[in-house]
């Protein structure tokens, strides 16, 4: 994705506020609270349509334009925040070695990337308490629901901040790293998908993988610092 088409992209964000979160490791049971400052979040994960609209990728076909993009890695993720932020003329986020193994994130530049975990589970809940912001089948895609594929984004009802899809549709990457003592470079990813059983669409729920990780249920949800 090295070319880039000046054109700069009229991307809605939704203002989330300042709070806190608890998060929790069920494989080690452990539970930590992390403050949450204020900052912006995509209402839909990354279509086809945003993901091809600029770079290389945009060559072929582009099915289905209003679905979630998946089969992209935490690589590519990060390289597409980066080059977002420069279609735009924001200030990119993230600094990347050559051969991918070492990713520096500027936090207080005002680019694209991707929430931290704490920012996407806080988010989430939107002030909820449950595991789910809403009956599962009325907000989300998944295994029960989704007849064997993934939906156009946006299609099932939203949380109370605004925010489609965060359950269900497609898993999404964060930037956090899992657990480096044990799992090494391996990260996280949230939400469920649409392969998902119910019990794995949940606010808590946690996942991880390498960052050259890709599958057909898996994508991205951009954020931006304030």
């Amino acid at each position: 994705m090295s070319k880039t088409r000046r054109s700069y992209i009229e991307y809605p964000m939704v203002n989330i506020p300042a709070g806190e979160v608890v998060l929790r490791d069920d494989r080690i049971r452990t539970t930590w609270s992390v403050s949450v400052n204020a900052f912006l979040l995509a209402p839909v994960p990354v279509t086809k349509e945003l993901y091809h609209s600029i770079g290389e990728k945009a060559i072929g076909t582009n099915d289905h334009p209003q679905s979630p993009m998946v089969e992209v890695s935490w690589n590519e993720a990060i390289a597409f925040c980066n080059l977002l932020s420069r279609n735009d003329g924001l200030q990119e986020c993230y600094t990347i070695s050559d051969n991918d193994d070492s990713v520096v994130c500027d936090w207080s530049a005002d680019g694209y990337r991707l929430p931290t975990e704490a920012e996407w589970q806080y988010a989430c809940k939107a002030g909820t308490t449950g595991y789910r912001y809403g009956e599962l089948a009325e907000i989300a895609w998944f295994q029960d629901n989704a007849e064997g594929r993934v939906h156009e984004v946006g299609k099932k009802l939203p949380n109370a901040w605004g925010l489609y899809d965060m359950l269900g549709n497609t898993w999404e990457w964060c930037w956090d790293v899992y657990d480096e003592k044990v799992y090494g470079s391996y990260r996280v990813f949230r939400g469920g998908s649409w392969a998902e059983e119910a019990r794995g669409c949940g606010a808590t729920c946690r996942r991880r993988s390498h960052p050259t990780f890709r599958i057909d249920d898996l994508g991205f949800r951009l954020a931006r610092s304030l």
